[in-house]
């Protein structure tokens, strides 16, 4: 099973990479599985590589429910 946490976008490389904020994590990803994505989308991201792009309300609200999980432990 595979937890999916939606990351955004902050700056992409010439390389097809990009550093992308994890509600506070910051890593480095491909973009090679995705087209057209820009600086300030919505991802998610599976064994380093961005799967699927999300709206900023559907992401906003993910990460929402994992700050709620993570005061209630």
């Amino acid at each position: 099973m595979c937890l999916a946490v939606p990351g955004k976008i902050e700056k992409i490389f010439k390389d097809n990479q990009a550093l992308v904020d994890f509600m506070g994590v910051k890593k480095k990803v491909a973009l090679d599985l995705l087209e057209n994505v820009n600086t300030g989308d919505f991802i998610i991201v599976h064994a380093g590589f961005a799967i699927s792009r999300l709206s900023e309300k559907d992401a906003n609200e993910t990460i929402g429910y994992f700050r709620q999980i993570a005061e209630n432990t």
